[in-house]
C-alpha cells in the first residue's frame, strides 16, 4: 500500500454512484483525503442552499470506505480547498477531467503536488452518473404532470429597451424574449423581470391561467402599472409578454407601450436549439438605489443600430446558425450598452457609490472561455444574471456547475 496523500474536493451534495466510483479511483494513487465545500461557499457560488447540510455531507463522505480522512474546506469560492490541502499536504491531487482548470494545475506546481485529471467513467456495470443530470432527472420527476410549473419567468434575447416609447420614438423594432420554466430559483433585482412576476403571483398565486397568451398579457401589463400608481416607472411590455406568451417570441414596438405586432415561433427544432447554446449563470444582485438608465445617451443611430442586431438575431434564429446567432446577440447587447452604459456601470442615486467591480470581473471572466461565443446581461443590467451563447448548453454546465441550463416553456 502506499504512503503518499491523495487529495480530492468537491461539494458531494447529491451523493451518487460516480462520486463513489471517483474516490475509488482516486484512492488507487494513495491514501485518499476528501475537501468538502461549506454550506457557506455552497451558497455563494450556486446562490442557493445545498439539498444537505456541510454536517450530513463530511458524515457520508466519510463513511465511504475508499476515503481515509475528509474535512470541511474553510476557504471560499472555487478554490476553497487551500487551507484543506495546507492541512493534508498532499503528494498528489485528482480532479475530474470536467473540473479541472490552469488555476489548479499552477497551484499544485507551485506547492510540488502532483496534478492529475481522471475521465469521469462510471462502475463498470452501472448507469453514468453526475450531479446536474441527477438533479434534471429529479425535476422531471417531480414535473411529471402536465401541470404549468409555477410561473414562468422570461430572459429577453435581443432589442432589450426597444419597448420602451422613449426609444422606439427615435426607430421601431422587435424585442425578442423566451418564456421559462421556473426549473432553478429565480432570484429578485436580477433582470429576469421578477417585478412583473411578482405582479403576477398576487392574482394567481399558483399558475397562470388558460386563456389567449396576448390577453392574458395584456392583462398583467394594465394590472402592473395602473394608472392610479404614483411612482416608478412605466413597465415595458416585454416583461408581460415574455413571461406570459410561451415559447420564442418577438413583439415590434413603435413610440407606444404596447406593441404593433406580436410574432411567436414554436417550432420544436427552433426551440431545442436555443436550449442547446443559451445559459444563464448568477452574479450579485442589481445593487439597491442603484439607475441603469442614469447618463442614457439615446439617439436614432443607436436605436437603428439596436433594431438591426434584433432583427439579424431573430433570422439566425430562424436558421437556426448558431455563428450568425453569436454575432447578433453580441452586437445587440453592444448597442444596448451604446444607450444605456448604466447596464455596465450603475449610478447609485442618493447613495455613496458602490463597487461594481463584479460586472466587468464576470465579462473578462466568461468572454475570456473559447466555448463562450457571445454574452450579455438579463434585462436592464447593473448585475443579476449573465446569459451566455455558447457551444453546447449541457457541456459547459457540465464543467461549469455555476451554469444553468434553459427550459423553455411550450405551452
Amino acid at each position: 500500500m502506499s504512503n503518499k496523500k491523495v487529495f480530492v474536493s468537491g461539494c458531494y451534495d447529491l451523493l451518487h454512484s460516480g462520486h463513489v466510483e471517483f474516490f475509488q479511483q482516486a484512492s488507487k494513487f494513495g491514501d485518499l483525503y476528501v475537501g468538502i465545500g461549506s454550506d457557506a461557499t455552497y451558497l455563494e457560488y450556486k446562490h442557493r442552499k445545498p439539498m444537505f447540510p456541510q454536517e450530513e455531507r463530511l458524515f457520508m463522505v466519510k463513511n465511504i470506505k475508499a476515503v481515509k480522512e475528509a474535512y470541511i474546506n474553510e476557504g471560499r469560492g472555487v478554490i476553497d480547498f487551500i487551507p484543506t490541502l495546507d492541512i493534508v499536504k498532499p503528494d498528489i491531487f485528482v480532479v475530474n477531467a470536467e473540473g479541472g482548470s490552469e488555476e489548479k494545475r499552477r497551484l499544485c506546481e507551485e506547492r510540488g503536488i502532483e496534478y492529475i485529471e481522471l475521465q469521469r467513467t462510471p462502475h463498470e456495470g452501472l448507469e453514468a452518473r453526475s450531479s446536474s443530470s441527477l438533479k434534471a432527472a429529479m425535476q422531471k420527476q417531480e414535473d411529471g404532470n402536465e401541470e404549468i410549473k409555477g410561473i414562468p419567468t422570461r430572459l429577453d434575447i435581443a432589442g432589450t429597451w426597444i419597448d420602451q416609447p422613449y426609444v422606439s420614438v427615435h426607430h421601431p423594432g422587435w424585442a425578442i424574449t423566451v418564456s421559462l420554466e421556473p426549473t432553478f430559483e429565480v432570484r429578485d433585482r436580477c433582470g429576469l423581470s421578477t417585478s412583473t412576476r411578482n405582479i403576477i403571483k398576487k392574482i394567481w398565486p399558483v399558475k397562470l391561467p388558460k386563456m389567449d397568451p396576448e390577453m392574458l398579457a395584456r392583462l398583467v401589463f394594465c394590472f402592473e402599472n395602473s394608472p392610479e400608481r404614483t411612482e416608478g416607472h412605466v413597465s415595458g411590455a416585454q416583461d408581460a409578454i415574455g413571461i406570459c406568451v410561451p415559447g420564442l417570441c418577438r413583439h415590434y414596438y413603435d413610440n407606444n407601450f404596447w406593441p404593433k405586432k406580436i410574432e411567436i415561433c414554436s417550432d420544436e427544432m427552433t426551440l431545442r436549439f436555443l436550449e442547446q447554446h443559451l445559459v444563464m449563470v448568477p452574479l450579485e444582485p442589481r445593487k439597491p438605489g442603484c439607475s441603469v438608465v442614469e447618463g442614457k445617451d439615446i439617439t436614432p443611430e443607436k436605436v437603428k443600430a439596436l433594431a438591426d442586431a434584433a432583427d439579424a438575431c431573430w433570422d439566425a434564429i430562424m436558421r437556426r446558425n448558431l455563428d450568425d446567432f453569436a454575432a447578433a446577440y453580441k452586437a445587440s447587447f453592444e448597442a444596448q450598452t451604446a444607450m444605456f452604459p448604466g447596464m455596465l456601470n450603475p449610478a447609485y442615486i442618493g447613495h455613496t457609490n458602490q463597487d461594481n467591480s463584479f460586472i466587468g470581473e464576470a465579462i473578462a471572466h466568461y468572454s475570456s472561455m473559447p466555448e463562450v461565443m457571445a454574452w450579455k446581461f438579463a434585462g436592464a443590467g447593473g448585475g443579476g444574471y449573465m446569459a451566455l451563447v455558447v457551444k453546447d448548453a449541457k457541456v459547459f454546465a457540465e464543467s461549469h456547475s455555476e451554469a444553468i441550463e434553459l427550459n423553455i416553456r411550450r405551452e
